[in-house]
Formats: C-alpha cells, structure tokens, sequence
C-alpha cells in the first residue's frame, strides 16, 4: 500500500519540523510549501498524488483562504484541512463555505493531526468503498447496454457513461479502474462493428441518415445560433476528447452557463486534414477535391494539409446562410499567437461570428511519442486527463476566455476528433507511396489483418479522394495500431501506450460540441 501523501504549507514550516518528523515516523509523505503560490505549483505538479492539504490561514502573499480555492479548481474532492490562529467566526464561515474538511487552531499538536488525518483518510475510504460498489452494481446493466445493439444516440449515453465512470474512479483504487478499462474495450469492439455496419450509409448524401457528421456539423449546430445579436464565438481544441472536455468543464463554468452539451461523429479518417477541413468546407473530402481543384491536398502531396480552413468557412456560410455577416477566423498554433489571441478577444466581440482553431492538444499528442517527459506525464489515460486541465489553466486560451467575464457572448467549444491509446498491432504491408499514419493507410496493393480493420475499396463510396487509380483506405478499428514488419518489435515498444486518431474508436468518433452563454 503506498503512502498517505500530504501537502503542507505554512510561512513558518521550519518550526514544524516535529510535526513532519511524527509523520513520517507513522507513515505518511511530506511534501512542504512555504506560501499559497509555492503550495498551488506543488498540487499541480504532484498530479493527483496528493491525499489531504494543510493550509496555513495568515500566510503573507496568497493567503490560506485564497489558495484554497485554487486547489479545489484543480481537483475539487482534496480534502483540505485549515489551520489558522484566528478563531473569527467569519473566517471560519468562508472556510466551511469553501469546502474545508476540517481546521485545527494554532497552535496544533501531534495527536490532533494525526486524529484529522485518521478522520479524513477513513472517509476518503468509505467514499472509495461506495465508489467501486456503485460501479459493480452498474456493471452488468452496462455490459446489457453495450452488447445490445445501440443505434447512434444510445452509443453517445454508453459512451458518456463510461467516461463518467472514468472521471469517478480516477481518485479510486486501481482494481476498478482495470474492469472499467476492459469494459471500454469491450465497447469500442462493438462500437467498431457499428460503424463499420453504418458508416457509408452515414455518407451518403442521397440517404441524411445517422448522426450529425464533420460536413454538417456547423451547417446543424453552429449556423442555427449566428447572427442573433449576440456575438459567436466558436472555439474548435483540436484531438479533444469528450474526458477532456469534462476536466475543463467545470472551469468554463466559472465564467459561462452550459446551455446544451450535444455531440456529433468525426467522419473517417479521424485525422485533422479530412475532418477538419469538412467542418469547414460543410462537405466531405471528395466534394472538396471536386469543387476547389488545387485547394486539397492528399496525404502524400507537399505542402500543409489545412492551410484554406478560412476559405472553405468564407464559401460554407456563402453557401448556408444566404446573408452578410461580419466573420472572422484565426489558428493558435504556438505560444505567440496565444498572446496574439489575448490581445484580440474584446476585438472579437464586434464580430458575427468568430472562429478559433487551438492546436494544442494536438501538438501534445503528436509530441508525446517524440518526447520522453511527456511519455512521463501522460502514460495513461488519467494523466493524460490531468495534463489536459493543467494546460488549460495555464493557457494564453484560459487568459484571454477570462477577459470576457461579464461580457454578452455565445460560446461553442468543440474540435475536430478525438484519439485512442494504442495497445494492439496490427501488421501491414505496402509500397514506398503507402502513408505513414498508425490509425489509418492509403495505398495501393496493401496487405493487411482484415479482421482489424474497415477496409474502403472504393473511396468515392465513403466520401473520399481517390490519390491513384487502385487506391485502398483502411481504418484501424478499437486500439490498434498498424506496423510494417520491419523494425516490428522497436515500433511496437515505441507506439504502444500512446495517443493516436484516424481510426475507428468512441475516443476518436464521438466528438463534443458544447453552447456556452455568458453568466
């Protein structure tokens, strides 16, 4: 069993050395803070590690009753012990409102501790205990709803669901974590068939059946709301997952009312150039390639895959919303345009409709099989949650979202698609022109597992450009991940465990799209 791990901070910490010795000696980890900003930073690097805070009330700078606020941001459930040598009733109101579990009076002795440690520790462990029961007894009624063929919208409530359990248990005992992991697996398997059984219906023009889809998200969800009287402002995280989108959520809350949290499905491949691209041209990749000849590019073709994202939304709200707005778009895809953003937002407001592509998250994930801290910080699934909100805290986007605190704006927050963390390969061959995604391959005489995969013969019946004359899509479905035979085993250990998209998965396909109104 590992440690009880507490967090300690007081301006006058070297004179409770006795104290840290007693706690050691009966188990417990220190880790120590001498003021509220040293206190915060520690929490946020120490994840989700940290058991029980002690907050000093008079620390100069950032006081224990302002620090304590900005921890339960960052993880609400903490518990937070104050101590304080003011014995005010006020002060002690605006604790308890704050959500304190407990505050002991200086000066405080050993045993006192150690009896609100016990106290704590004991109820974080009955909330546990209730936790895992809960989910055992959802457990079956889950496993019925997976296995019980789900149309489109029902897949969008097993998938919540899961991600829900997934946000409960992330403070719980590994043992359940494990069962919910293998319960997703599960879904994503029948998930996959789903889609392969439907997807070209989805597509297919002359049908309009299935879920809301990449080319018709913003013609359904976006344009309905623009041009109103308020100002819109659509802000597109690319790779964020619906988890994701839960950590910064109650963040967003802070300044705006979730008015609907809706979703729609990421067409295939989940990769930013073919999704991204048919949010904003409001048609599939094909179309595109036909009605703007030199403007789409395919995988293997030079130059950047989503440089007309602005041309194609000029064309789009042309096309839909038969009326002149006042639009404008912009990409974030480093820090000095972050600045750049902060600096602009009130700009926006004069604006119709405004759109925003961050391109964070996705640099995160493409970095994170390049970069060995990063592999540290986001090898699984709950760190990679924590990075997220992390991040976001401390973005240029969160900076410039504060400065409309007040302010009569609509919000959208959505993205283009998810991604999975991969644990199978899966083995393909082709030629030199075969592209070199690990969810997806475009080429010509490919050989692959065909159980792993949904195979498009014919691009044209799934929306798709057709690079040559015998080109063949595969999409990896679940976790899977495509290798070549060569180098098989050093590829495997590289890519296994890390984040990817263009394939089949709830991750990659079920995409949020939340409207947000100013409070």
């Amino acid at each position: 069993m590992s440690k009880i791990k507490i967090l300690w901070a007081d301006d006058e910490i070297d004179m409770l050395k006795p104290h840290l010795m007693f706690l050691e000696s009966k188990g417990y980890e220190v880790i120590t803070a001498t003021n509220g900003h040293d206190a915060i930073e520690a929490f946020l690097e120490q994840g989700n590690e940290v058991d029980v805070v002690f907050l000093d009330e008079t620390m100069p700078g950032l006081t224990g009753l302002e620090t304590l606020p900005k921890i339960k941001e960052i993880n609400s459930h903490v518990p937070v012990v104050m101590i304080t040598k003011n014995e005010a009733e006020h002060v002690m109101e605006e604790a308890i409102g704050s959500q304190i579990s407990d505050y002991l009076i200086k000066p405080v002795n050993p045993n006192q501790i150690l009896l609100t440690l016990k106290k704590i520790i004991d109820n974080k462990r009955l909330v546990r205990e209730k936790t895992a029961m809960d989910y055992q007894q959802d457990y079956r009624e889950m496993f019925m709803q997976i296995t019980g063929g789900l149309n489109h919208e029902e897949w969008v409530d097993a998938y919540r669901r899961i991600v829900n359990w997934e946000l409960r248990l992330d403070a719980n005992q590994a043992e359940v974590g494990d069962i919910l992991a293998q319960q997703k697996q599960q879904a994503n398997t029948e998930f996959s068939k789903f889609v392969v059984k439907n997807y070209f219906s989805w597509v297919d023009k002359k049908k309009e059946v299935g879920p809301i889809m990449s080319h018709s998200l913003m013609r359904k969800k976006i344009f309905p709301h623009v041009g109103k009287g308020v100002p819109t402002i659509m802000i597109l995280l690319d790779n964020l997952r619906f988890d994701q989108w839960k950590v910064i959520e109650p963040f967003m809350n802070e300044l705006f009312r979730t008015e609907q949290e809706d979703y729609f499905f990421s067409i295939l491949p989940t990769a930013t150039q073919y999704s991204r691209n048919a949010i904003f041209a409001g048609m599939m990749p094909s179309e595109i390639e036909s009605a703007f000849p030199g403007k789409w590019k395919n995988d293997n073709d030079e130059g950047g895959k989503n440089q007309f994202e602005d041309f194609f939304l000029g064309k789009q709200i042309d096309r839909v919303l038969h009326k002149e707005i006042k639009w404008d778009y912009t990409k974030i895809t480093n820090v000095n345009h972050g600045k750049d953003l902060n600096d602009n937002i009130l700009n926006y407001l004069n604006n119709d409709l405004t759109v925003i592509v961050y391109n964070f998250i996705d640099m995160l994930s493409h970095a994170r099989t390049e970069m060995e801290v990063l592999k540290e910080l986001a090898g699984d699934e709950r760190a990679y949650r924590s990075l997220t909100r992390s991040w976001f805290l401390h973005s240029p986007l969160w900076t410039a979202l504060q400065r409309l605190e007040g302010r009569e704006v609509q919000l959208f927050v959505t993205t283009d698609h998810g991604t999975i963390r991969v644990q199978s390969p899966s083995r393909v061959v082709g030629d030199r022109e075969t592209t070199t995604n690990l969810r997806y391959k475009v080429g010509r005489n490919l050989q692959y597992e065909k159980r792993d995969v949904l195979e498009v013969r014919e691009p044209r019946e799934a929306g798709l450009p057709r690079p040559n004359v015998s080109s063949t899509f595969i999409f990896a479905k679940e976790d899977y991940f495509f290798l070549y035979p060569n180098n098989y085993n050093h590829y495997h250990n590289y890519y296994k465990n890390t984040f990817q998209h263009g394939g089949i998965s709830l991750e990659e396909m079920i995409c949020p799209v939340v409207r947000l109104r100013s409070k």
